[in-house]
């Protein structure tokens, strides 16, 4: 297993749609892998493929949740169907999110409470199953990731306006912008001790 390096927004594969796997191989495997080390070296709670660089339409996640799904899991070719958002604005404290290609940073979202996710497994089996809660919002995100959107292109105008400052005050949006789980300094500010908890993915 090996540590990959995080892009960041700007690089063409977190904004273009990622593409079916094909082969259910060992390679796939090793990037299942690969991604679960990446993740838990990021302390994040979801990982998508782009977000390492490889344009495959492959998740994982790290999450507690009540919906009877192993806490740390992955997903090939998913397909998510989310409910349809609660109407006015998001609570800025409650409905943050953040994003390991988006480091450091969090703005509020609104998403549906709930998603039906399917797709396989590294070996072909079928998964589905209905996820609630933080972990829907995080199944949400992580698709979104293989769709080619990053979390701050559905925000609320006035937020999405604060998220672009952001970005060109850190001169990102632009190719070539990676950071490195376990050697760079931690965006989020987790230690160690710390528990993916639900803020980045």
């Amino acid at each position: 297993m090996t540590i990959r390096p995080i892009v960041i927004t700007g690089e063409p594969v977190l904004h273009t749609r990622a593409a079916n796997v094909t082969e259910f191989d060992e390679d796939l495997r090793t990037l299942i892998a690969d991604m679960y080390e990446t993740q838990d070296a990021a302390h994040g709670v979801g990982l998508a493929a782009p977000q390492i660089g490889v344009g495959l339409r492959v998740f994982t996640w790290n999450m507690r949740n009540d919906d009877g799904v192993p806490t740390i899991g992955h997903i090939v070719n998913p397909y998510v169907k989310a409910s349809r958002p609660a109407d006015g604005e998001p609570d800025r404290h409650e409905e943050s999110e953040g994003c390991l290609s988006v480091p450091g940073y969090s703005f509020p979202l609104r998403r549906g409470a709930s998603a039906d996710v399917s797709g396989y497994d590294q070996d072909g089996n079928e998964i589905s199953f209905t996820a609630t809660g933080w972990f829907a919002r995080c199944m949400q995100h992580e698709y979104d990731h293989l769709q080619g959107f990053l979390y701050v292109d559905r925000l609320l105008p006035k937020w999405q306006k604060k998220a672009k400052k952001a970005v060109r005050a850190e001169g990102w949006g632009t190719p070539g912008h990676t950071w490195m789980p376990g050697v760079d300094r931690d965006p989020f500010g987790h230690d160690d001790a710390d528990e993916p908890d639900g803020d980045a993915d």
